[in-house]
C-alpha cells in the first residue's frame, strides 16, 4: 500500500547547533495508528511538528504520495488543550473553520457533529473553566476533527490526566479512529498506552532522535479494557520496553 506520508532522512538542527532529529525514515500508511515512544528530549514532538508543517526540516524531506494536504487536512492535538478561555466549547471548535473563512451559522452542523462525536453535545455553551480536564481535551479533539482531516497528530494529549480519565479517552479515541477511518500518529511516554492504542509502535533513541525499532502490534481489534491485563498485551509491552531500554543504554 502507498504511504499517506513518509519522511526521508529527515533531520532537524536548531539554532545553536543542537541536532534534535537525525535521518528519520518513517512511512505511515492510510488507516494506521502509529505511536511514537522515546525518552524525553528525543525529538518526538519535533517530528510531529515537522510533519504538520509547523516547523521546517533542516535536512531530508517529507513526502505526501497522494498530494500535499490542504487547509484543515492535518489535525493537531497538543499536550495542553490550548483552548481560548473566553470562548465557549462551540466557539473553540469553530476556530479552524473561522480561520478558513466560515461563519458560525454555516459551520453549526459540523461543529454540533464534532461535539457529538466526542460526547459533548450537551456542553456547546460551556466555557473551559466549567469543564474537567478530560472534557477540555475532548473539545480540543473535536476542534481537530471538525475539518475532517486526512491525518490526526496527537502530542501526548492525555499525559496530564488521571489514569481513569486517560483510559476512557484512550477507548474514545480508538472508537473515533475506527469510525472515522483516520490515520493517526500519536506521541506518548507510556509504553502501555502506545501498545493499547496502536497498530505499530515506533521507538526512538535519545537525542539526536533516531528510529531504533518499529514494532507491529498484532493484538485483536477492537481493543477492550481487559486486554491490558492479558498475557499477549504484556508480551508486546515487554518487547517495546526492551527495545526502549537498549536504545537508552546505547
Amino acid at each position: 500500500m502507498t504511504a499517506l506520508v513518509a519522511t526521508e532522512r529527515l533531520c532537524k538542527i536548531f539554532d545553536g547547533g543542537t541536532r534534535a532529529l537525525d535521518a528519520i525514515d518513517l512511512a505511515v500508511e492510510p488507516g494506521e495508528f502509529v505511536s511514537i515512544v522515546g525518552p524525553s528530549g528525543c525529538g518526538k514532538s519535533t517530528l510531529l511538528r515537522l510533519i504538520a508543517g509547523l516547523s521546517p526540516a533542516s535536512e531530508g524531506r517529507i513526502v505526501w504520495p497522494g498530494g500535499a494536504p490542504g487547509r484543515g487536512e492535518i489535525g493537531f492535538v497538543f499536550q495542553d488543550a490550548t483552548l481560548m478561555p473566553w470562548a465557549t466549547a462551540f466557539d473553540n471548535v469553530w476556530l479552524p473553520l473561522h480561520l478558513g473563512g466560515r461563519s458560525r451559522a454555516e459551520s453549526r452542523a459540523e461543529i454540533d457533529q464534532a461535539l457529538k462525536l466526542v460526547e459533548l453535545d450537551g456542553f456547546a455553551a460551556s466555557y473551559p473553566r466549567a469543564l474537567s480536564g478530560g472534557m477540555r481535551m475532548r473539545v480540543s479533539i473535536a476542534r481537530a476533527l471538525v475539518t475532517h482531516p486526512r491525518i490526526l497528530l496527537l502530542d501526548e494529549p492525555f499525559a496530564a490526566l488521571d489514569e481513569i480519565t486517560r483510559f476512557r479517552l484512550n477507548d474514545d479515541l480508538l472508537r473515533l479512529w475506527r469510525a472515522q477511518g483516520w490515520t493517526v500518529i500519536f506521541v506518548t511516554h507510556s509504553v502501555f498506552e502506545a501498545v493499547y492504542l496502536s497498530t505499530r509502535v515506533v521507538v526512538m533513541s535519545p537525542r539526536p532522535g533516531r528510529i531504533v525499532a518499529d514494532v507491529a502490534v498484532d493484538l485483536p481489534q477492537p481493543r477492550q479494557p481487559a486486554m491490558r491485563t492479558s498475557a499477549e498485551f504484556g508480551a508486546v509491552a515487554r518487547a517495546v520496553s526492551d527495545r526502549l531500554s537498549v536504545a537508552m543504554a546505547a
